[in-house]
């Protein structure tokens, strides 16, 4: 059987002027055309030929000695080409552009972009890409607690928090308590590994263990001082939405940088604000 979106080895079983047809079983049934400029030298029937196989700008199946960029199932960045009213259409390697359907995107892609996809076959049986790519992840990385990751957020979650393909490949998740800083869909991130779930999935955080955070969130906290004119009007007191808001950090993790930098004797605590000595 002749599969789309994949790489085989078939048999050439014909020759004509624009190229040679190939097919894998021996009634020679089941054929596609390897046009002619993609025919080896010397080619001759009985002679086998590894092909990917998609369809050309007619819906035809065609073959192609071309490396595609993506294959089906496979996961991988590819750059947009251009956008229309349908989607948008992405370099894969071969002639024809491959679309990304609207009903596809997690976000609006833009021309130039590159944009992580996953190949499916839709129900047209044409071969389209996907952002939503979670089902094409693999689930089970050579990676353990604490290790360093580095991928690419393809989903932002309210309930959830950024959902990471970790190398492009491999499934991970940085919860909601865990996020900081502006992250968003597109991303290339490092993150720390804080646990494996029993499925294999990743558990990310983007910030280090609390020993070692609690320096880096110290000096963050300082140059807020300054640049605030040598002080800053909440405390360790104020609510845990407020400390997210204007640091970025939990309230513990808050009270534990102010509590190093009030230990250093570089910083003094009012009532309702925080200042430089």
């Amino acid at each position: 059987m002749i599969e789309l979106g994949k790489k085989q080895t078939l048999t050439v079983i014909r020759k004509v002027e624009f190229g040679v047809y190939l097919t894998d079983d021996k009634s020679g049934e089941d054929k596609v055309l390897l046009p002619k400029k993609q025919v080896p030298d010397k080619c001759d029937i009985g002679d086998e030929i590894e092909v990917f196989i998609y369809r050309d700008s007619s819906d035809r199946l065609i073959a192609t000695t071309n490396e595609p960029k993506i294959m089906l199932g496979d996961v991988r960045v590819l750059r947009v080409k251009e956008t229309s009213k349908i989607g948008a259409f992405m370099d894969w390697g071969l002639e024809k552009d491959v679309l990304l359907p609207f009903r596809e995107q997690t976000r609006k892609v833009k021309a130039g972009e590159d944009v992580l996809c996953a190949m499916y076959v839709d129900k047209s049986s044409r071969l389209c890409v996907t952002m939503n790519v979670y089902n094409y992840l693999k689930n089970e990385s050579p990676y353990g607690k604490d290790d360093k990751v580095i991928g690419t957020v393809y989903e932002m979650s309210d309930n959830f928090g950024a959902f990471v393909a970790v190398d492009d490949i491999y499934s991970g998740l940085i919860a909601k308590k865990e996020l900081y800083g502006d992250i968003k869909i597109g991303d290339r991130i490092t993150a720390r590994v804080i646990s494996v779930k029993e499925d294999g999935r990743l558990n990310l955080s983007v910030r280090e263990k609390a020993y070692l955070q609690m320096d880096e969130d110290a000096e963050k906290i300082f140059s807020m001082i300054e640049k605030s004119g040598g002080r800053i009007g909440f405390t360790d007191k104020a609510s845990p939405e407020l400390i997210r808001e204007k640091t970025g950090m939990s309230k513990n993790e808050f009270k534990r940088a102010v509590g190093r930098l009030l230990k250093e004797g570089r910083i003094e605590i009012g009532e309702t604000s925080i200042s430089a000595k």
